[in-house]
């Protein structure tokens, strides 16, 4: 169980609120806590799920690349909710689940490529404020991915961001995804404040 949220979490119910939750356990093994929070406004909670549903058919990012770049965006923000579940995410649609683990901290570690690294840390300067993208990193991220892919991962950032951000307002926390299913739990962050 999630620690308490700052917004009690509502009984799920209905005709829709059980659609909810059979679509949650599809997906998660179970139904978040978080469900019930945002179940306090569901066009909110639809309108959220629905841009979450229509970026998993983005294709001009490579699977790993973009996943790599959510989670490098919620260990930068500090959301624990969207590390687990990305990192569950990763292993169920059978995406590099070792790398991923390293994914908080990436800089230490050498399981990454140039490419990932790049994308990593573009995700990272997205997440500040202000922003603090480069135009040096722009420019090798476009000769990587080209205008479609960067725009992507441009835009999967900035939804985490969003998301991410909101998730700490309201104290939704991890829900441990990932020990559900067996994963190793994610590699430590390093405590050393990286330059950027």
């Amino acid at each position: 169980m999630a620690e308490k949220t700052r917004i009690p979490a509502a009984e799920v119910t209905g005709l829709y609120g059980g659609l909810v939750k059979v679509g949650a356990r599809r997906m998660l093994g179970k139904v978040p806590d978080s469900v019930g929070v945002m179940w306090h406004h569901r066009r909110v909670m639809l309108d959220l799920m629905s841009i979450g549903r229509k970026s998993e058919k983005w294709d001009a990012l490579d699977s790993n690349l973009a996943s790599f770049a959510t989670m490098a965006a919620a260990a930068s923000i500090g959301c624990s909710f969207c590390l687990d579940l990305h990192y569950f995410m990763a292993h169920n649609h059978r995406l590099d689940e070792a790398k991923a683990r390293e994914v908080p901290r990436w800089r230490e570690s050498d399981a990454f490529s140039p490419v990932e690294r790049r994308v990593m840390e573009y995700a990272e300067a997205m997440c500040q404020t202000p922003v603090a993208v480069t135009d040096e990193l722009s420019d090798a991220l476009l000769a990587d991915l080209g205008p479609a892919g960067l725009l992507e991962l441009s835009a999967r950032v900035g939804l985490m961001n969003a998301t991410a951000r909101s998730n700490i307002a309201l104290g939704i926390s991890s829900e441990h995804f990932s020990d559900a299913c067996g994963l190793p739990p994610l590699a430590a962050r390093s405590a050393v404040p990286h330059a950027s």
